[in-house]
């Protein structure tokens, strides 16, 4: 079974209406074309390349008061804890305040311009996304858009990441190292554009597959609080990133991904009445499972 790819165009952002018919006719995959995305990853590529030195500054850690915002260098987390840091950085857009600490022009010219652009269309879209799942549940329309209204706000984590994945010697990694360690997703859905294959999602029968890499296509994962909301109807998908193949040392890896999470204090239950998952904050789930990736280690 490979994973299908679904034309969204009459949903996409060129549209300012989708009646109501459109939308049924849509499913979970999508094609859609962003012209920002090559611009977004040359921009991301250049502060990464920077030596560390540069990027310190704007470490994770350095943002107390940001939850999640900044860099992280490589083989700061585990996305999976039983296996050693991954052999990625990575850059992330939290909050869209104007006096949020970001890379200067002159350390990484305009980086801070278009990753804000690109958060804003990514917003967009993806709440257009959760409309159309609402309706492939029949339920109310704006019951997922109600629980994201305050996306860039310090109200909720929905956050861009910029993924840089260096040259790497496979047969010089640790043990069970990966580019990125098995995991799911945390929030209700992720939007994912990827320059390279690599990636790996796990079917229902426990077997890896590649995932395509389509130009110009975004790849939409069903993330753990959505499975939990709709009572296991949409299903969290297992992925990771492998290494290259063995003798390769030169190929990078690039992705830019987009990890929509309901508001902080929205209490998720399940939407059919039943008690299959208890409610849960979404702020309080969010946060026990960045624990296992950053603060377990």
């Amino acid at each position: 079974m490979s994973i299908p790819v679904v034309d969204f165009s009459v949903a996409s952002l060129s549209v300012e209406d989708v009646s109501n018919l459109d939308l049924h006719q849509l499913s979970r995959e999508l094609e859609v074309a962003f012209t920002e995305v090559d611009h977004v990853m040359d921009t991301s590529r250049r502060f990464f390349l920077l030596p560390d030195h540069l990027k310190q500054p704007f470490n994770r850690k350095a943002f107390p008061n940001y939850f999640n915002h900044g860099w992280i260098p490589l083989k700061t987390e585990r996305l999976n804890p039983q296996k050693p840091g991954d052999l990625k950085e990575a850059f992330n857009v939290t909050l869209l305040h104007p006096d949020t600490k970001w890379p200067t022009s002159e350390v990484a010219p305009g980086f801070r311009e278009t990753q804000t652009a690109f958060f804003h269309h990514c917003k967009e879209l993806s709440l257009r996304i959760l409309r159309v799942m609402a309706h492939s549940l029949d339920v109310d329309p704006d019951i997922f858009l109600n629980a994201h209204r305050l996306i860039g706000t310090d109200e909720n984590c929905t956050m861009l990441r910029s993924l840089y994945y260096p040259p790497v010697n496979s047969e010089q990694a640790e043990e069970g190292q990966l580019r990125c360690g098995e995991h799911s997703d945390y929030g209700s859905i992720s939007l994912l554009f990827q320059s390279a294959e690599g990636l790996q999602v796990r079917r229902r029968s426990g077997e890896f597959i590649f995932a395509p890499c389509v130009h110009g296509a975004v790849l939409v994962n069903i993330a753990d609080t959505m499975q939990r909301w709709t009572s296991d109807r949409f299903v969290s998908v297992l992925h990771r990133v492998l290494l290259p193949p063995a003798g390769d040392c030169n190929s990078t890896r690039e992705s830019l991904a987009f990890f929509v999470h309901p508001d902080n204090e929205t209490v998720v239950s399940c939407i059919d009445g039943s008690d299959k998952y208890p409610p849960v904050q979404s702020r309080a789930f969010v946060f026990e499972r960045l624990k296992d990736t950053y603060w377990r280690m």
